[in-house]
């Protein structure tokens, strides 16, 4: 039961959502919740880990989910229902896209998907900096210093290396947030504060 549902959950968030993994961040973190597939607080550190390897972050969660709740078989069903649907529709629209293209029909959905995925990702965006810096819920907030200076620093190195360089790549950003995290860190162990 548990390799139909992945597949199923999964297949339905590849087909609903446009905009690339990070729109679908809020589908997955909804499904994975309400099937108690991982608690909230796994579910934002898993997002960092996502990001920090290798490929589309849909398919790292969908894998990741899918090993968790069902073995190698699970991975293989959940990556198999989040990529599928996008596989058929690229099939479909590459059939007929010249005359697709052109209709006004099509225009349209462009303008009014385009709003809802920029609002998607900003979102999530911003959800995710807030957990990050202690944001529990409406009435909860669970203040991280530690998270607070990786930010802060984080932020100003890169201003400042940008004024240098004028460029920092995606994997020197990740590699340098990975560097600042292990060195706040022990800092602040070291100074005897335990988070």
């Amino acid at each position: 039961m548990i390799y139909l549902q992945l597949f199923l959950e999964f297949f339905k968030i590849g087909l609903f959502t446009f905009g690339g993994g990070f729109a679908m961040i809020p589908l997955v973190e909804e499904t994975v919740l309400l099937h108690t597939w991982l608690t909230e607080s796994q579910f934002y550190n898993f997002i960092g880990v996502c990001e920090s390897t290798p490929g589309p972050i849909a398919i790292n969660m969908a894998t990741y989910v899918g090993a968790v709740q069902g073995g190698i078989l699970g991975s293989i069903l959940a990556t198999l229902g989040v990529v599928l649907p996008s596989f058929l529709i690229i099939l479909l629209v590459a059939s007929v896209m010249k005359s697709l293209t052109n209709t006004r029909a099509f225009r349209g959905f462009i303008r009014g998907v385009q709003p809802v995925i920029a609002a998607l990702i900003l979102s999530t965006g911003l959800l995710l900096l807030a957990k990050a810096v202690g944001y529990v819920s409406l009435t909860a907030f669970a203040f991280d210093p530690v998270s607070v200076v990786i930010f802060a620093l984080l932020v100003g190195i890169y201003f400042l290396l940008l004024k240098v360089w004028k460029k920092l790549s995606a994997i020197q950003l990740i590699l340098l947030s990975a560097a600042l995290g292990i060195a706040v860190s022990l800092l602040f162990e070291v100074c005897g504060y335990g988070g």
